[in-house]
């Protein structure tokens, strides 16, 4: 497979058409920084390509998170307040083959490899321990989960060190206390300002929302604000909603909203998929399906004639940092054999609902990975050239715009 050519700039402008142009700026300068950023952010092109090119071998059909990569796995809440590390990003979910999710998840790992400073053949060897681990657990046909107790290495030192954080300390470091009550903290990194017209919408979102739960109260808003995160969904209609609470300035909570457009897969996707109440009801039932336990909070939210999640808003640094593996490569390859067993466990707990495989199936994909694994890698490894290509192509072209736009 040889790098398509193809006018990378054209095909972003017009994925990102109508969002939020002051955060799309910081999408565009995101993108240009390093190539892990630009595969994180165009999982659009990243699909465009791949009913095409897609290994000759079938696989099973699962219900997939869609943009699989090594940064959409992470620490949540559950409903029960206990913390899980688990995929973690549902806004492209759908029905479709598992190689997809193993190509995005291969080529994320080769791609970052070089933003980690890992050498190519430890790159491959991860993806092959990645590999071996979905298969071995696939091959169990039992589903199981991560938590402080079963987790080893850097996520088990993750899942330790979130058990000390206070959640007043988290509401310390993203609000501002005036008047005795808090305020979210408008600081350009992680919120911006939002106009009272979006302040009022959103406001009467939460309050049809408090209106069907057990305590009205606990949902009343105190402040809003547009929120910046992530990298593909940067300039997607999202805020971050500080609620009263259980009362107190210590009692409030901080939820996450964002609007839910379509799956980038949609245009690509091999098969039918199911009909949805709506967009964000895709993404939360998927997720519902996937993950071991349901994140607190986790709902869709219609409003308008368009759709909303839900759900809590947690700390930046209750993610996986990767850069921290220090020069041990067995450090990582700890992490890639937990995410495998993870993906293992995604598609045998979700198996068998509209259309995914039963666990007879994944059972017989997983003894027989000999047949499949070869032709998975190599063609992750040809899609990591494409994505390389793309990247420079965007690169170059936003650092020339860059040089001529005045200051």
């Amino acid at each position: 497979m040889k790098p398509v050519k193809r006018n990378v700039v054209e095909d972003i402008v017009a994925f990102n058409a109508g969002r939020d142009p002051e955060r799309l700026t910081r999408k565009y300068r995101l993108l240009a920084s390093n190539p892990f950023a630009f595969l994180r952010g165009t999982c659009h092109l990243f699909y465009q390509d791949f009913p095409a090119s897609a290994p000759a071998c079938p696989s099973p059909l699962a219900w997939i998170c869609g943009d699989l990569h090594l940064e959409n796995f992470g620490t949540y809440k559950g409903d029960n307040r206990l913390t899980y590390f688990d995929l973690n990003d549902f806004d492209e979910a759908a029905l479709a083959p598992a190689s997809w999710e193993l190509s995005r998840f291969l080529v994320s790992l080769l791609v970052a490899a070089r933003v980690l400073n890992v050498r190519r053949a430890d790159a491959t060897f991860l993806c092959q321990r990645f590999l071996d681990t979905y298969a071995a657990e696939l091959a169990t046909g039992k589903a199981r989960w991560l938590e402080r107790a079963t987790a080893r290495g850097m996520i088990k030192d993750l899942l330790r060190d979130i058990r000390t954080r206070s959640r007043p300390a988290f509401l310390d470091r993203r609000t501002d206390i005036h008047s005795g009550k808090r305020k979210l903290r408008l600081d350009g990194i992680k919120a911006l300002p939002v106009g009272e017209a979006e302040r009022a919408r959103v406001t009467t979102l939460m309050e049809r929302y408090a209106a069907s739960q057990s305590d009205p109260r606990f949902f009343k808003v105190q402040d809003v604000a547009r929120r910046i995160a992530g990298t593909g969904s940067l300039g997607v209609e999202r805020y971050v909603v500080l609620l009263r609470g259980r009362g107190g300035t210590d009692g409030n909570f901080l939820l996450d909203i964002k609007h839910a457009p379509g799956s980038a897969l949609a245009p690509y996707l091999p098969g039918a998929q199911p009909t949805w109440d709506s967009e964000a009801q895709r993404i939360v039932d998927i997720q519902r399906r996937v993950q071991a336990i349901t994140p607190a909070f986790l709902a869709a939210m219609p409003f308008d004639g368009q759709s909303y999640v839900l759900k809590e808003l947690l700390p930046d640094q209750d993610r996986l940092s990767l850069d921290l593996w220090n020069g041990r490569l067995t450090r990582l390859e700890t992490v890639m054999c937990a995410m495998g067993s993870l993906v293992a466990w995604a598609h045998l707990r979700s198996g068998g609902r509209q259309g995914s495989a039963y666990a007879d199936e994944w059972i017989a994909f997983g003894a027989d990975a000999r047949r499949w694994q070869a032709g998975l890698l190599d063609h992750a490894q040809a899609c990591h050239r494409q994505v390389l290509a793309d990247w420079k192509a965007y690169a170059a072209a936003f650092r020339q715009r860059a040089s001529h736009t005045p200051r």
